[in-house]
């Protein structure tokens, strides 16, 4: 059976390819028809059985028929075609930074290059410099995009497996010889990016429990099984680590699969001078061997004299001395945030209308959504220009009187051009309730033009928040250069926000970075840049990062009300 996700990658293929031929009228509409699709909540086998494809918005006749044939045969032989028609290699090598269809082709004929592999050992034979137009920059820039690939190919984003860590917990947990389940490693730090998925149980029963763990479904192989651990590769190959203890040892087996290597040195280190010897067994004294402690976390922490440290902070960033004086932060948690401050509609590149993003906002039990779709700069996003923002907000302000218990906030993702100022005139940004400021271009200027870029958008009276601040793309683009010391400065003197940008792949600001914003006394917002309903489900993400950042609900402007956000932001 064809899946929704397997329709979406064809069409997103079918978009990058004629993206190369320069048909950018085609791969525009298949690129959106692919984000309509992997939206949709509903299988598209079942849908079709009721309703016609093109009901489906951004589907149209001809992407329709070949949705069609996806779903009978598996593939589409226009794809098939397009795909054959290309020079061998090129779609590989758009996988890298800064390697668009235009340059993608051009290597592949000039050097001809078939793989990543033989781009890199032209590039360090120094080939690429050659080409006429080329230079060492561009040469050494290659190299770097080859490097960020290579290590992408070994991580995964924590957003790429959200809520598949749960469902492999929840299948174990349904067996009665699983006594406790829970997610370890990395993932419980919520990092933003993994290596891999571990797991600890508690059972009387492992070889059973192994037994299940080796037959979840997606298993591609099982690399080691015994007793007591065993490792499994699933079909997109993210490896599983199972562990198993007994119950009596839950508690420090937890705390010790759970932290960083840094973090777990530290605290076996205040367990010896104690007298105490720390394992994942157990909490024992060093003279006797008498086990005090094991099957609870938060005693193994209290036994050493320590606050409980949340999974988040175990990172060896200073925890554990906050622990010991007793001066942790009262973390965020998602049930602090009140809404999310920057969504995208269809207005612009989004696949879903106001009206959805609402209903999935209050869905989730959220009081408000700032609409922030793109400003006219961004054409390939279709972005507002004066009028068709003014008629939005019109809308906006339609839906509002109709709303009972729920404020969507009229805003923009505004562009900031090159010299710092703003896509859009005040003219019309001052009748909006919130303003994020973005940069998405021209990301190869140097750290004192990008610093002195962002001031000049700060000092804009109506820039409420700068968006994805460092313009990272997680696994594919190194974040620009940046001076944080003098933007964090400007940003607190003119009380411009900084914002967690809660996209899996993006989760900018970073946690380090938060904390650093926090001592700024700057104020931060959380959005997901959704651009479909679905996507708001990211919001979870990012209060992660905010939390790996040492941020409370007072450091976060979306723990407000609806009535607190709006009187903040207008005054």
């Amino acid at each position: 059976m064809v899946s929704n996700s397997k329709v979406s990658e064809a069409l997103f293929e079918l978009g990058e390819i004629f993206a190369i031929k320069g048909d950018l009228f085609r791969s525009r509409a298949f690129l959106k028809a692919a984000r309509r699709i992997a939206s949709l909540s509903i299988d598209l086998q079942e849908y079709r059985r009721e309703s016609d494809l093109t009901s489906i918005p951004d589907v149209g006749k001809g992407i329709a028929k070949i949705i069609g044939e996806i779903l009978d045969t598996g593939t589409s032989v226009e794809l098939e075609e397009l795909k054959e028609s290309l020079p061998q290699g090129v779609r590989e090598l758009m996988q890298l930074e800064g390697v668009g269809p235009k340059l993608a082709l051009r290597l592949a004929r000039e050097l001809g290059v078939t793989t990543i592999e033989e781009l890199e050992t032209a590039a360090r034979e120094g080939r690429i410099k050659l080409l006429k137009g080329f230079g060492e920059k561009t040469e050494a820039n290659i190299l770097r995009s080859i490097e960020v690939f290579k290590s992408s190919r070994e991580r995964f984003l924590l957003g790429a497996i959200l809520g598949l860590e749960r469902a492999i917990v929840d299948y174990l947990a349904a067996s009665e010889e699983v006594l406790k389940a829970e997610i370890v490693g990395s993932v419980r730090r919520r990092k933003e990016t993994i290596g891999d998925l571990d797991i600890l149980v508690a059972s009387n029963n492992p070889e059973e429990v192994m037994e299940r763990f080796t037959s979840i479904p997606n298993v591609d192989s099982i690399l080691s099984k015994g007793s007591r651990k065993s490792t499994i590769r699933l079909s997109n190959n993210l490896k599983v680590d199972l562990l198993i203890v007994s119950l009596d040892s839950w508690g420090s087996a937890l705390q010790y699969f759970t932290g960083s290597k840094e973090h777990n040195v530290k605290v076996r280190r205040i367990a010896a001078k104690k007298g105490f010897k720390l394992n994942e067994y157990g909490l024992y004294l060093r003279e006797t061997g008498q086990k005090i402690g094991g099957e609870n976390e938060s005693e193994i922490y209290s036994l050493l004299g320590l606050d409980w440290i949340e999974p988040e902070l175990r990172e060896d960033h200073g925890e554990v001395e906050a622990a010991s004086s007793h001066s942790l932060p009262k973390l965020i948690t998602l049930t602090d945030v009140k809404g999310d401050l920057h969504v995208h509609t269809d207005w612009s590149d989004g696949v879903g209308s106001i009206q959805d993003m609402v209903e999935k906002a209050r869905r989730m039990r959220l009081e408000y959504i700032a609409i922030c779709d793109h400003s006219k700069s961004l054409a390939i996003a279709r972005g507002l220009d004066e009028e068709r923002l003014r008629s939005q907000i019109t809308e906006i302000d339609r839906l509002n009187e109709r709303l009972e218990g729920f404020v969507i906030l009229k805003g923009i993702e505004c562009d900031i051009k090159s010299d710092g100022r703003l896509d859009l005139p005040n003219n019309v940004l001052k009748d909006l309730d919130y303003v994020v400021g973005s940069i998405h271009s021209g990301f190869k200027s140097s750290e004192e033009e990008m610093t002195d870029r962002l001031i000049a958008a700060m000092q804009n009276e109506y820039v409420d928040t700068i968006g994805h601040l460092t313009g990272r793309l997680l696994l594919k683009r190194q974040p620009y250069p940046l001076n944080l010391d003098k933007i964090f400065e400007a940003a607190a003197s003119r009380g411009v926000m900084m914002e967690i940008n809660a996209f899996p792949d993006r989760l900018d600001l970073n946690d380090i970075y938060c904390r650093k914003a926090k001592g700024a006394n700057i104020t931060m917002s959380i959005g997901t840049d959704a651009h479909a309903p679905n996507q708001m489900d990211f919001l979870s993400l990012g209060v992660d990062v905010a939390r790996r950042g040492w941020l409370e609900a007072v450091n976060v402007i979306n723990t407000l009300n609806a009535k607190e956000i709006l009187n903040r932001l207008r005054g």
